[in-house]
């Protein structure tokens, strides 16, 4: 008999077949796990297994403090530097190295001591383990996604060594060749679930419980040869039942008492990407092919959530909302009139008029795919997108009252210094806006840089140096994010202005404080327009536009092609018209892509408005 078959036997005669399933350190605080609570619900449903939620991370954060935990969480390789001594102790003094490293660098203050939380995380993952009767289940279950791996991996050993119990990881970060190398190189899991967790997980439960005599072919595992099966995902959406967020809030009540709290829901519209074409992306290798849920189901959803657990906050999970369907579930949300505030991710191609509709419903932050304010740079990276329509959207939000969470990629592999150059002038064009933040090129496992590095000028992928730091030398390969050898010491020096430019971008936002006009913003007279212009270190300018001016100014509140401007005003000829985008331009009024331009000063008419609707 096999070991497989040996598990099987006895999980058979096991009674009753209960699941624990585990959301680890360093998940956010403030949102439940949708990735267990989803599952939870679905093997409910499917089967009518037992199975109990639990959420470390909320110990954690009470062990050492939710300012702290959240802190932590936010840096991410410093989470991951806390359990590496757990796990290999003789990484302890380069894991340290790391941890300083990374909490220095977010300057949020002092850098609290490494192994005295090293020391209490392990304490509170002991006490933890002891409240659980581990014999009473017959597997445990691990989501791992970003910065929980080694956590995981720790758990998952203790686990082992306390109890008999298989023990299964899956999430984003266990997908395709990396998940084959967990599986090849940690003992402690005894199954990984490759893709999309609903299905294979309650089959392999089934197995594990001796109603089917075959371990589900997403399913890796040491005790069979591995196979290259289809992976498929959940058609429809609509089918899947709603996530069970009750553990989370009961561990949140029996945990923290009175805490003046409202969680952020997560939320689940679609899976996979529409686009997904952008060359420097992972994020999609669990899901296979775009789906969504209809906006009816998704109304429902919210509805039921927001009633059961007296929550008004949302963010949805999904790489891209699905466009098709965000105008009628954000019209029929606003005309509930309840007052739901939203996060998503959205196009930076998402109109000015569909803004209003989604704000109108409670989208008040969204994050946007800008990567870029270099056309080449756009290009290469597959965006899809122009350096204007990134500009536009960022415009457009700063008039919806909507924040823009985004971000520039630093050191891009093959940046040329033109692109350098044309990222320093653009950032002049967009210093009214809300600053994007900074993000360091990284190769992603799977993306198609990855696959194909040497269009990239990268010469040889290698062990990230975070990673080199964490693992032992036999465990440093295999992992979500890899290193490379090609030009970026180039990268790092040339990208320098970049990020002191954003810098001062940051700084100028910082010292307007929470100003509630835009820092470029326009009124309106019956034949004239006056422009307010804030900028750094400067009384505000004002400029004023007469007649065709003015009517030319406001035709462009969209991008708008030199063509269709003369289209329209057909008395001034093209030189005319010319000189009046390139003096525009020359005051960052106006902004010039090839032949589209945009106009980037901000009604302070509407901006008053969403004021008044805040207040």
């Amino acid at each position: 008999m096999t070991t497989s078959q040996q598990q099987n036997s006895r999980y058979h005669e096991s009674e009753p077949f209960r699941v624990l399933l585990i959301s680890a350190p360093w998940a956010l605080f403030h949102r439940p796990s949708i990735q267990i609570a989803g599952l939870r619900s679905y093997l409910q449903g499917q089967g009518g297994y037992a199975v109990e939620n639990r959420h470390l991370y909320l110990h954690v954060a009470r062990k050492i403090g939710i300012e702290l935990y959240s802190r932590i969480a936010r840096s991410g390789w410093a989470g991951d530097a806390l359990f590496a001594p757990l796990l290999f102790p003789e990484k302890r003094t380069e894991a340290a190295r790391l941890f300083y490293a990374e909490l220095k660098r977010d300057g949020k203050g002092p850098v609290p001591e490494f192994d005295n939380l090293v020391s209490d995380i392990e304490t509170c993952c002991r006490d933890w383990l002891a409240g659980i009767d581990l014999a009473s289940f017959s597997v445990a279950g691990f989501s791992v996604c970003f910065s929980q791996l080694l956590a995981s991996l720790y758990l998952a050993s203790r686990i082992k060594d306390a109890a008999e119990i298989a023990t299964i990881f899956g999430g984003s970060s266990c997908a395709g060749a990396v998940g084959l190398s967990l599986i090849e190189q940690f003992e402690q899991i005894d199954y990984l679930v490759d893709g999309e967790g609903e299905r294979p997980l309650f089959e392999l439960c089934n197995y594990l419980n001796g109603k089917q005599t075959a371990i589900p072919e997403q399913v890796k595992t040491r005790y069979r040869d591995q196979t290259d099966a289809e992976i498929t995902g959940i058609k429809p959406l609509n089918a899947l039942p709603i996530p069970d967020f009750k553990p989370y809030l009961n561990e949140i009540k029996d945990l923290f008492g009175n805490l003046p709290f409202m969680p952020i829901l997560p939320v689940e519209f679609s899976r996979g990407c529409m686009w997904n074409r952008c060359t420097f992306c992972n994020l999609n290798l669990q899901w296979h092919g775009y789906r969504h849920k209809s906006s009816e189901r998704m109304i429902s959803e919210i509805q039921e959530l927001s009633t059961a657990h007296e929550s008004l906050n949302f963010a949805f999970t999904d790489n891209m909302l699905p466009t098709g369907e965000l105008d009628q579930f954000f019209q029929e949300i606003a005309a509930a009139g309840h007052d739901y505030h939203f996060f998503g991710e959205i196009r930076a191609k998402t109109t000015p008029e569909q803004l209003a509709r989604y704000r109108s419903g409670g989208l008040n932050s969204v994050q946007v795919g800008i990567e870029a304010l270099s056309s080449s740079l756009l290009a290469r990276m597959r965006k899809g997108t122009s350096v204007i329509d990134n500009i536009a959207m960022l415009k457009y939000c700063c008039a919806a009252d909507i924040l823009l969470q985004g971000n520039i990629i630093t050191e891009f592999p093959a940046t040329t210094p033109d692109e350098i150059a044309e990222t320093l002038a653009n950032l002049d064009f967009v210093l009214p806006f809300t600053p994007l933040d900074t993000a360091t090129f990284f190769l992603g496992y799977g993306s198609p840089i990855h696959c194909r590095p040497a269009d990239y000028s990268i010469s040889a992928i290698t062990p990230h140096p975070k990673n080199r730091m964490l693992f032992p030398k036999a465990l440093q390969s295999g992992h979500l994010i890899a290193d490379y050898r090609g030009d970026k010491l180039i990268q790092r020096k040339r990208w320098q202005p970049v990020h002191e430019k954003i810098q001062v971008w940051r700084d100028f936002h910082r010292k307007r404080g929470n100003s509630s006009s835009p820092a470029l913003s326009y009124r309106e007279g019956e034949r004239f327009l006056v422009i307010q212009q804030e900028l750094p270190g400067e009384k505000p300018l004002l400029h004023r536009m007469r007649g065709l001016s003015k009517k030319i100014y406001l035709f462009c509140d969209r991008p708008k092609t030199i063509k269709e401007i003369r289209s329209s005003f057909t008395n001034l000829g093209r030189d005319a018209i010319e000189s009046f985008v390139r003096q525009l331009s020359e005051k960052k009024l106006m902004f010039r892509d090839k032949e589209r331009v945009l106009s980037l000063a901000v009604s302070e008419v509407r901006s008053q408005k969403t004021e008044d609707r805040k207040r």
